[in-house]
């Protein structure tokens, strides 16, 4: 009978895991893609252009042991608090907007790579404490949690992009957009255009209006 109670409760505790993952996943990314989900569908074809180089930085993390939630929450409850943060940091401080990937994924793009670093290194933002505790927590544990990101320095001109039918997203919510017109009907005319060249004189506008 002892074995029997054991088995059940940890029937019981893989449950109570389960869910409060799936909550938690759920809560992650409604907070973090509300504003897309709400927002007005853009009805014609634009393109967004951002002036100068940037940056594209892709983050996200892997619960590979679900069973261990005081490994894996503490990351999950962090960055939330990051994007609340960086979202009402001034313009100086580079940040230009994100949109969740879903998977616990999501895509950053920043003014430079200097902005991105001096955040990431500032002790009294919310990224520093947040990347110390979790590498204290997975120093003989690797294995239990994956984190991972990738940056790319964007120069001026060397991207494309099209949005038709959707909301405002990806680098659509960081930049400036354009109605497209003229050279930049193909992808290969958005390639290398400036902003007067991708629009063609449309009007521009930051919104789907």
């Amino acid at each position: 009978m002892e074995g029997e109670s054991n088995s059940w409760r940890a029937v019981a505790r893989l449950a109570e895991v389960v869910g409060t993952a799936y909550a938690m996943r759920r809560a992650y990314f409604f907070s973090l893609d509300q504003e897309t989900f709400m927002a007005a569908i853009i009805d014609r074809r634009v393109t967004a252009h951002i002036e100068g180089d940037f940056v594209v930085f892709l983050i996200g993390m892997r619960i590979n042991r679900l069973w261990k939630p005081h490994k894996w929450l503490p990351s999950l409850r962090a960055m939330p608090k990051m994007l609340k943060e960086l979202e009402a940091a001034p313009a100086e401080h580079g940040f230009l907007g994100s949109m969740n990937l879903g998977l616990f994924s999501l895509v950053q793009y920043w003014r430079s790579f200097d902005h991105l670093e001096a955040y990431a290194r500032a002790r009294d933002r919310q990224h520093w404490p947040a990347w110390v505790a979790f590498n204290r927590l997975m120093k003989d544990s690797r294995g239990d949690v994956g984190i991972w990101h990738e940056t790319y320095l964007i120069r001026a001109g060397e991207y494309e992009n099209i949005y038709s039918g959707t909301p405002l997203m990806g680098l659509g919510k960081a930049a400036r957009l354009a109605d497209v017109a003229g050279g930049a009907e193909a992808a290969r005319g958005r390639l290398g255009a400036d902003e007067g060249q991708r629009a063609a004189g449309a009007k521009r506008s930051n919104t789907p209006a």
